[in-house]
């Protein structure tokens, strides 16, 4: 590459240790020469020799460190995008391990394709690679992965090898050029809590209204640990929360995003897989849990229907606004 433009590397963290260090470590060995390192961390407390590096990294300049007092990841990239200098803004998950070549991969992408406008990497996914035997490989996705209706059930981003467009990328490893905040206004919908389930698929399905192609690069691969607390984790998945704002953040995609056909379409298969617990779910097939599953996707469905009449006059864009006011 003859220039090399500033890329924005983020990292919201919460409730991690030494996975958040170790994935600092492994961005700061980038083999890339221009790129700055927000750390966005909202964990109320560290370990003591896990503050401490943060601290010396920050005092030494190799990271910005900027702390909260809540806990948002659509909230937490809002305010590192505020904040940050690049022309490529890069989000990466605090329980990931890269190779140096990661943002050199994401770069040469913008630089040689203008119609680029996002860029999706490849994630080595420990839990998925667990499930497929590690052997399973995918040449081009299937048509039904360009479908916003179905497309959640087909797009794989761990297994398929041939670079192609895609419809969405995943949260842990996606990059965007600036122009997609700035020229265009868009932000990631702080109304996605809980677990923050299908933020960025919301976020690139409007990044698809700007005209601008999502490009998958297998190249620009890292490895997700999936650790099992900290994160979105520390949100039992057993919770009422959890289980309330996984239909809900589903529901309120389809309503903002969908034709009534493709909504339709994304609902019934939520149906199928999450509450009868077919594939690729494969849940308990027991009468009550299946009515338990089936209250909270009609809780889900309302309580969308709610967000979405809301925002007639409320954003929901509660952590920009607090931004705001500082």
């Amino acid at each position: 590459m003859d220039n090399y433009p500033l890329i924005s590397v983020v990292i919201p963290t919460y409730g991690r240790e030494e996975a958040l260090r170790d994935s600092i470590v492994d961005v700061l060995k980038q083999d890339y020469p221009n790129f700055e390192v927000l750390v966005i961390d909202q964990t109320p407390t560290h370990q003591p020799e896990i503050q401490a590096y943060l601290e010396e990294m920050a005092d030494v300049g190799k990271i910005k460190w900027l702390r909260l007092d809540w806990a948002s990841l659509p909230g937490a990239r809002n305010y590192a995008v505020r904040r940050s200098s690049g022309e490529i803004i890069l989000f990466i998950d605090d329980d990931v391990q890269l190779t140096p070549e990661l943002l050199a991969a994401h770069a040469k992408n913008y630089l040689e394709n203008p119609e680029v406008g996002a860029v999706a990497g490849r994630v080595f996914d420990r839990m998925k690679l667990g499930d497929s035997g590690g052997d399973l490989q995918i040449e081009y996705l299937p048509p039904e992965a360009m479908d916003p209706g179905i497309a959640w059930y087909h797009i794989d981003l761990v297994h398929t090898t041939k670079p192609q467009q895609v419809l969405t990328a995943r949260g842990c490893n996606m990059s965007f050029r600036r122009e997609i905040f700035t020229k265009y206004g868009l932000r990631f919908d702080e109304r996605f809590r809980g677990s923050a389930v299908r933020e960025e698929s919301d976020f690139c399905l409007r990044v698809r209204q700007t005209g601008y192609k999502i490009w998958y690069d297998p190249e620009a691969h890292l490895v997700h640990l999936g650790e099992e607390t900290g994160g979105c984790h520390d949100i039992s998945m057993r919770s009422l929360k959890y289980q309330l704002t996984f239909y809900h953040n589903h529901f309120l995609l389809g309503l903002k995003n969908l034709t009534a056909t493709q909504a339709l379409r994304l609902y019934g298969r939520l149906f199928d897989c999450h509450v009868l617990g077919r594939p690729p779910c494969h849940k308990s097939g027991s009468p009550i849990k299946i009515a338990t599953r089936a209250i909270f996707y009609i809780l889900g469905f309302f309580k969308a229907l709610g967000t979405v009449i809301q925002s007639l006059w409320n954003d929901g864009q509660i952590y920009s606004r607090l931004d705001e006011q500082v």
